[in-house]
C-alpha cells in the first residue's frame, strides 16, 4: 500500500476519511493523493476555454487551493506526504481516472450514506465508486481518531471466485493484526445446514496464511441484516466484503449487498473487487 486517494469536498465527512487515511499513510510509509472535484456549472464548460479562463471559475479555483493550502495545515498531516490534485469535472469520473493515472492502491472516502429515492435513483459517489474501482475502496462515515483494526468482520459466501480478492483481505488482516471473523450469513431463502457451511468455510480458509480467525454461521432474514447484527454483537471496528460490481439491469434486478452496506452501515466499510 504506497498510493492512497482521499476524495474531498472539505466535508466533515471528507475529513473523517482523511484523518484514517494518514494514519494508514504513516504505518505504511505510503503518499495520499488529495483530490478534489471542481464541477462546473454547464454555461461554463465552453468548448474553447473549458471554462478555465472565465473569471468566476478562476474565483472557485482560487478558493480551493486556499482550502487545499489550509487543510494541509492539519497536525495529523505533519508526518505524512500529500500530493494535492485540483480537477475540473464530474466527481466519479475524477475519481476512476486519479486511480487509473496514479496507481493507486487503495481509495478512503467519506460518506453520510443515501437513502429512498436518492438511494434508487441517484446513489452516493461512495457507492459508484463501490461498484466500478478495481483495487479495494475504505468508506468512513464518522471521526475515526485512533483507527485500530482489531475485529475484521468479513462476509462471504465463500466460493472459488472469492478467492482472488481475498488474497487482499488476508494481507489487510495480516498488516493491522487484526482477528479475522469469517461471517456466512443463512437466510430462509438461501438456507445450508450448519456442517455443510462449517465445511465450506474450513476448507476455504484452510488455502491461506491466516492464523488469527474465527468463522461463524448467523442466522438471519436477510445478509445485509445479518452482517450488520454480528458486526454489532462482535464489536467490529470494520467490515468487509467482495462486490461483483454488476452495472445496468443486472444491478438495478440483483443489488449489491456491498454497496447497499456503504450506505446503510454506521461503522467503516471496506470493498474488493471480484
Amino acid at each position: 500500500m504506497k498510493r492512497i486517494l482521499v476524495p474531498t469536498d472539505f466535508s466533515k465527512h471528507a475529513e473523517y476519511a482523511l484523518k484514517v487515511a494518514a494514519q494508514f499513510a504513516i504505518k505504511h510509509d505510503a503518499e495520499i493523493y488529495l483530490l478534489h472535484l471542481l464541477e462546473l456549472p454547464h454555461q461554463s464548460n465552453d468548448p474553447v476555454t473549458h471554462g478555465h479562463d472565465i473569471p468566476e471559475v478562476m474565483f472557485f479555483k482560487r478558493a480551493v487551493s486556499q482550502k487545499m493550502e489550509d487543510l494541509l495545515t492539519e497536525d495529523y498531516l505533519n508526518d505524512v506526504s500529500v500530493v494535492e490534485i485540483i480537477q475540473i469535472g464530474h466527481t466519479f469520473d475524477g475519481i476512476m481516472k486519479t486511480i487509473n493515472d496514479n496507481d493507486i492502491d487503495l481509495i478512503v472516502m467519506g460518506s453520510h450514506g443515501a437513502s429512498g429515492v436518492k438511494e434508487m435513483f441517484v446513489g452516493s459517489n461512495a457507492e459508484k465508486v463501490v461498484r466500478n474501482s478495481k483495487i479495494p475502496v475504505l468508506v468512513i462515515k464518522d471521526e475515526r481518531a485512533n483507527f485500530n483494526i482489531e475485529n475484521f468482520v468479513f462476509a462471504s459466501d465463500f466460493t472459488e471466485e472469492i478467492k482472488a480478492p481475498f488474497e487482499k483481505v488476508v494481507n489487510f488482516v495480516n498488516d493491522f493484526e487484526s482477528t479475522l471473523h469469517l461471517v456466512h450469513v443463512n437466510t430462509p431463502n438461501n438456507f445450508k445446514p450448519t456442517r455443510t457451511t462449517q465445511k465450506l468455510m474450513d476448507d476455504f480458509i484452510s488455502q491461506f496464511n491466516v492464523s488469527n480467525y474465527k468463522t461463524h454461521i448467523y442466522n438471519d432474514a436477510n445478509v445485509e441484516a445479518g452482517i450488520l447484527h454480528i458486526a454489532s454483537d462482535l464489536n467490529a471496528d470494520l467490515i468487509g466484503m467482495c462486490t461483483h460490481g454488476r452495472k445496468g439491469l443486472a444491478h438495478f434486478l440483483n443489488g449489491s449487498i456491498s454497496e447497499s452496506l456503504v450506505n446503510h452501515a454506521k461503522k467503516p466499510v471496506i470493498t474488493f473487487k471480484i
